[in-house]
């Protein structure tokens, strides 16, 4: 995959008291974003802490049921941060990345893409990730090694879907469409990229 082109939890956060606009959880239940990404669960048991974890594709934010809107969104923000900087210092090794490769293939591919080895290699300074599907073989470049999980899983999954269509046509697409962060993840890889291609600004001359 050239450089171009899933449970976490975040523990307990104490959260202020809530302002004047307070909702109860029966009137407000839980529901989901418009890309069904973040759901947030109101608790009227839950009196000053806000936590959030994984769940499949999902990120589950739980916090007071007296919260108000604008408050919601800000401690969503600050939770979905605490999460990604927890999944960053995440490295899977080898054996891990194996055993993910199994696990994302059969949830995603029907188990029909067999690695026979998935391994890290500091020799892919140009793409993220490649496969040999003559010798089942997948290797992604150890730079992915801190990025989100969601950014790892999505390489895996373009590189199992190698042994099933070599090629980058339709079917292939097909393939990993079955991924919800498909497009996110490739707009996280491409951002990468971007950065790296910015100039570096000269340090600030001291007074």
């Amino acid at each position: 995959m050239p450089a171009d082109p899933s449970s976490g939890f975040a523990g307990e956060t104490p959260a202020p008291s809530a302002g004047s606009h307070q909702r109860s959880a029966a009137a407000h239940p839980a529901r989901a974003s418009a890309t069904s990404a973040v759901e947030v669960r109101r608790s009227t048991r839950r009196r000053r802490t806000v936590s959030a974890y994984r769940e499949g594709d999902r990120t589950i934010v739980l916090i007071p049921a007296r919260m108000s809107e604008a408050e919601e969104r800000r401690w969503v923000g600050v939770m979905l941060d605490k999460l990604a900087a927890q999944e960053n210092k995440r490295v899977l090794g080898d054996t891990e990345l194996a055993e993910r490769a199994v696990r994302l293939s059969a949830q995603y591919f029907d188990g029909r893409a067999r690695p026979v080895s998935v391994r890290w290699v500091t020799n892919q300074n140009t793409r993220w990730g490649s496969c040999t599907p003559a010798e089942g073989s997948i290797r992604l470049s150890h730079r992915l090694q801190g990025m989100p999980e969601y950014v790892v899983d999505y390489v895996l999954l373009h590189e199992l879907a190698h042994l099933l269509v070599p090629g980058h046509g339709p079917g292939f697409w097909r393939l990993l469409e079955a991924y919800p962060r498909t497009e996110r993840a490739r707009g996280y890889l491409e951002g990468v990229v971007a950065a790296d291609r910015l100039p570096h600004l000269p340090a600030a001359r001291e007074e």
